[in-house]
């Protein structure tokens, strides 16, 4: 392929404008500021679920120690009532009451330290339940500001698509009916030069690489047909000649 029209190679510069805009909107939409937050609130998250995990199970384990230690007491407690109500009742001999009445001191001491890991146990337990109710707020509280951020984000994104939607049916239009050989080119050259297979030639540089052409290299572009489809002999794009080409 060595020639197309010169009205499509000049509309080529067109579809190149919108080619680029949507790269440009395709960049944008991966570099949201939203979603570098997301990422942020995310890794918090996962910090905060792996605490609540640690946290709640050191909070059953507290109240499976409370549950045992009440039990002690109950234990203990009922085992003192039962010595009592015999006392009580009189119908023990001198022997067996002196005995109960040893063993109540003895139920008595064990119940006063059963009662004091009891309370330890709660004072514990009372204040883990408090440390994990602050990190379930906090865990609350960071999963509304992810919420509310992926709500930005798609917000964002639904901006960002609906302009790409716009510019990408206007570049359908302004491609239709280009030379499909030079069309064939541009693609094929877009693909290996960074979505720019072509650029306009403004006096002696070409607006791809921003680079002069040397003399000779623009004497012979400038001596091709309107209709020959010449290249940047630095960066290979096609080159798009004007009324100064």
């Amino acid at each position: 392929m060595s020639t197309a029209p010169a009205a499509d190679q000049r509309r080529l510069l067109d579809v190149q404008e919108l080619d680029t805009r949507l790269a440009q909107l395709a960049h944008q939409r991966r570099s949201l500021p939203a979603l570098a937050r997301i990422v942020e609130l995310d890794a918090q998250l996962a910090d905060l679920d792996t605490a609540l995990v640690t946290s709640r199970t050191a909070a059953s384990d507290l109240r499976a120690e409370l549950a045992k230690a009440e039990a002690d007491v109950a234990q203990v407690r009922n085992r003192a009532t039962r010595d009592q109500q015999r006392l009580d009742a009189g119908q023990v001999s001198a022997k067996d009451a002196q005995a109960l009445t040893s063993e109540l001191a003895s139920l008595a001491n064990r119940q006063s330290h059963l009662e004091d890991v009891e309370l330890e146990v709660m004072e514990r337990l009372e204040a883990h339940e408090t440390a994990l109710a602050e990190l379930e707020q906090a865990h609350a509280a960071l999963v509304s500001a992810r919420d509310e951020v992926v709500a930005e984000r798609d917000s964002g994104w639904a901006q960002v698509d609906a302009e790409a939607d716009r510019v990408r049916a206007q570049r359908d239009r302004t491609a239709d009916g280009l030379d499909a050989g030079l069309v064939a080119l541009y693609e094929r050259l877009r693909g290996q030069l960074g979505g720019s297979g072509a650029a306009a030639l403004r006096g002696s540089r070409c607006e791809g690489c921003r680079l002069e052409l040397n003399p000779l290299d623009l004497e012979a572009i400038r001596a091709r047909p309107a209709d020959a489809i010449v290249r940047c002999e630095e960066c290979g794009r096609i080159l798009v000649r004007g009324a100064d080409g």
